[in-house]
């Protein structure tokens, strides 16, 4: 438990700074009084990292999840957009406390499960997911379009350590600039989960699989493919792991019926978006940038 609750405060004080204290010293309180109004059990939390995600059973018996943390507004939207067609459901929603109660997923094992032995299932599986999840855009449009803000933050990591930062600059400035032509050139925009990969989807009994935390965007569908490509176990670097991506990228292509080399390009922006993330964050390059260097072109 200390591991735990050590990696939430650091995670969500690095975030959200003296904020993120005070959230933190106001988290117990917070949790009794969600439980007490919804009429929830809590039960021990999970591995924690930026939000306070425990199992809990409702007054009837029913188990769900309760979620609890910062901005957590988008991912209500998200959800509310999928309205359970391939992601969890959203049960109940207290956005002045930012609190999110949540279908349960069971059995719950993950899609990671299924590789490498079985990689071309588990491509199967998400690529079923991604027609279920993108749906028209909701009339308010809650969710950020994912071409806002996106392009910036490759911008400014390039402006801010172009010549000694751990992701070459030059990768950099291409991936903001065939971003910015990807989101510009979209035939349509639909609701994005925004991080669908292999660690986010859950064996179900509602369903055979299900979404979990959405980031919640809209836009092009091919965005979608970036994380899949470089999950699941990105810190592993193995080159037979970075060797999939072709065959993934095929199947992706017959499946959802979009350009082979357009959503190629999309699996380069979203790795080499993924490694500024983790670099400005401070933690390892993973097989990310494998993927981005595999991807790049010409």
């Amino acid at each position: 438990m200390v591991r735990i609750l050590t990696t939430l405060f650091r995670n969500v004080t690095g975030v959200w700074g003296a904020a993120g204290e005070r959230w933190l010293a106001d988290l117990p309180a917070l949790l009794d009084g969600l439980a007490a109004d919804w009429d929830l059990v809590l039960g021990a939390p999970y591995d924690l990292t930026f939000h306070y995600v425990a199992p809990v059973r409702q007054a009837d018996g029913t188990p769900a999840v309760l979620k609890v943390g910062f901005e957590l507004e988008v991912e209500a939207a998200a959800l509310a957009a999928f309205d359970g067609g391939g992601a969890a459901r959203l049960l109940r929603l207290d956005a002045p406390r930012g609190a999110l109660l949540l279908e349960q997923v069971t059995p719950g094992h993950r899609l990671r499960d299924l590789v490498p032995a079985d990689d071309p299932a588990a491509t199967a599986v998400l690529a079923d997911l991604m027609r279920q999840l993108h749906v028209p855009p909701p009339a308010s449009h809650v969710p950020p379009p994912a071409s806002h803000g996106l392009p910036p933050v490759l911008s400014q990591v390039d402006a801010l350590d172009r010549h000694r930062g751990p992701v070459p600059a030059d990768l950099v400035t291409q991936a903001a600039a065939l971003m910015r032509s990807l989101c510009a050139t979209a035939s349509r925009e639909v609701v994005l989960h925004g991080d669908l990969h292999h660690d986010n989807v859950l064996a179900g009994s509602r369903a055979p699989w299900l979404a979990i935390d959405p980031h919640g965007l809209v836009g092009d569908p091919g965005y979608e493919v970036g994380s899949i490509l470089f999950n699941p176990f990105p810190d592993d670097r193995d080159p037979a792991l970075t060797a999939l991506v072709p065959a993934r990228l095929r199947q992706l292509s017959s499946a959802l019926g979009l350009a082979e080399d357009r959503l190629a390009a999309w699996g380069f922006v979203k790795a080499v978006l993924s490694s500024v993330w983790t670099a400005d964050s401070g933690g390892p390059l993973n097989r990310a940038l494998d993927v981005a260097h595999l991807l790049r072109p010409t």
